[in-house]
């Protein structure tokens, strides 16, 4: 657990989301988000796209949508993660959309 006054910095966040993927623990995850926003590490691009992957591959469709709008900027991670869900679930022409979207945001 996290001593008092220690915040994680924000490569910290994304080796744990990481580490949620690989178990699918979702609920983890989610209580990680919880100190994500708290800390205010929410508006970085590594750990917002750590969140998109990590609910996508979690098959939390709606989650992984709320996070993906929250970032204030996406890279091509967050893109792919975002493209991923809908591949997942059978949505191909939504993922096209988007993979169409990136490219005229220029990502």
């Amino acid at each position: 657990m996290q001593q008092e006054g220690v915040q994680p910095e924000s490569v910290t966040f994304v080796g744990v989301l990481n580490a949620c993927v690989s178990i699918l623990a979702l609920e983890e995850g989610r209580c990680v988000h919880q100190q994500i926003m708290q800390s205010g590490s929410e508006s970085n691009v590594f750990v917002g796209s750590s969140l998109v992957d990590m609910y996508a591959k979690c098959g939390r469709i709606e989650d992984t949508g709320n996070a993906f709008k929250k970032m204030p900027s996406r890279d091509v991670v967050s893109w792919t993660a975002m493209i991923f869900r809908h591949v997942q679930c059978r949505e191909g022409q939504k993922a096209l959309e988007l993979f169409q979207q990136m490219q005229q945001e220029g990502v």
